[in-house]
Order: C-alpha cells, then sequence, then structure tokens
C-alpha cells in the first residue's frame, strides 16, 4: 500500500556538499532532475493526482487542511476531482518553477519561502510539507521506470528536504509577523485615555 519512502521527514539531512549549514545539490544532480524532469513532465496531471490521492492516503490528516477535501472519504471521488487536479497541477507548477530555477538559488530560495508564508495564510502547517515530496517520489518512480535509480531518488529527497526547509522558514517568518503585528496593536495606548 505504501512507498518505501512515505515518512521522509521534514529535518534535512547533509546528503551533498554544503551552503553554509544547509545542503545544497551537486551539479550532477542538478542534471539528473532536469533530465528526469522532461519525461515527468509528459504526465504532469496524472503525477499531481497521484501524489494527492497517495498523500490523503497514507497521510489523512492532511486531508484537515484542504477545505474541500476534508469530508471526501472516497479516494476514487478524489482520483477525479477538478479541484484536486487543479491543486496537482499548481503543485507541479512549483515543482517546474523549481526545477527551472536550480541554477540560480536565490531565486528558488524566495520562490520557496514565499511559498511557506502562503501556507500560512492557508493554515497549513510545516508538518506536513515533506509528505509531499516523498509522495512525488512514489508517484514518478512508476512513470520513469528503469531510469529511476538511487541516485536520482538521493538527488530529488535533497530538492525536496531543500524547499521544505525554506517554506518552513518562510511559514515562521510569516507567523512571526502576524503575533508582532498583533503585539503592537495590543501595546498601542488607547488614544480616548491620553490625557493632555
Amino acid at each position: 500500500m505504501g512507498c518505501a519512502i512515505s515518512g521522509l521527514g521534514l529535518a534535512p539531512r547533509q546528503v551533498t556538499e554544503t551552503r553554509g549549514e544547509e545542503e545544497t545539490l551537486s551539479e550532477e544532480q542538478i542534471s539528473m532532475i532536469k533530465e528526469s524532469w522532461k519525461l515527468i513532465q509528459e504526465d504532469i496531471a496524472k503525477v499531481g493526482i497521484i501524489m494527492f490521492v497517495r498523500l490523503f492516503e497514507t497521510h489523512p490528516e492532511c486531508k484537515d487542511v484542504f477545505f474541500l477535501f476534508r469530508d471526501v472519504q472516497d479516494l476514487e471521488r478524489l482520483r477525479t476531482s477538478r479541484e484536486l487536479r487543479a491543486h496537482g497541477l499548481r503543485v507541479m507548477s512549483f515543482i517546474e518553477k523549481s526545477v527551472a530555477r536550480l541554477d540560480q538559488l536565490e531565486r528558488l530560495d524566495m520562490l520557496a519561502v514565499e511559498l511557506g508564508k502562503s501556507h500560512y495564510r492557508y493554515n497549513a502547517p510545516p508538518k506536513y510539507y515533506g509528505y509531499v515530496g516523498a509522495e512525488f517520489i512514489c508517484a514518478v518512480r512508476p512513470i520513469l521506470k528503469d531510469k529511476w535509480t538511487p541516485e536520482l531518488e538521493k538527488a530529488w529527497k535533497t530538492l525536496f528536504q531543500y524547499i521544505t526547509r525554506l517554506m518552513r522558514q518562510g511559514y515562521l517568518e510569516e507567523e512571526g509577523a502576524k503575533r508582532s503585528v498583533q503585539v503592537s496593536t495590543k501595546e498601542r495606548p488607547d488614544k480616548r485615555n491620553t490625557a493632555l
């Protein structure tokens, strides 16, 4: 039923070279990801649907974040859902943008941090982010068949761990900004009680 890597956690591992404290992809890994993406793109909608149906199957608590799918128990209904297809395509579009920015990590960093900030606004906490990468890998492995290698899997895992870490950072930044706005609003003196 499950994929062997469904438990892929959120904590990044140092897998390759480092950029400060964070993991980065080697040139060879970037090349492997880009080449495999060309094949994945051919089935982009299918991968998006498979990925989210698997996500809801292996981690049903994730459905709580999705208003439209919260009460849907029938996985077959999810497979044919236009809304799920649309969301899957948005996620696949983000992955496509990420792959395109692998040679421009500053742009990729900004993209992932902004996505994390928007996930704060959607009430989608970081504990779920790592699951998406694991389910993406499970969804594309059968599509790539013999082109899927342990090295390619390691490259994709590293990319998702990198993105997940940045999304978490964006989420926490947005959460901190909202808290500071709430605190500063509470600390503002009531103008009606100010004596002149």
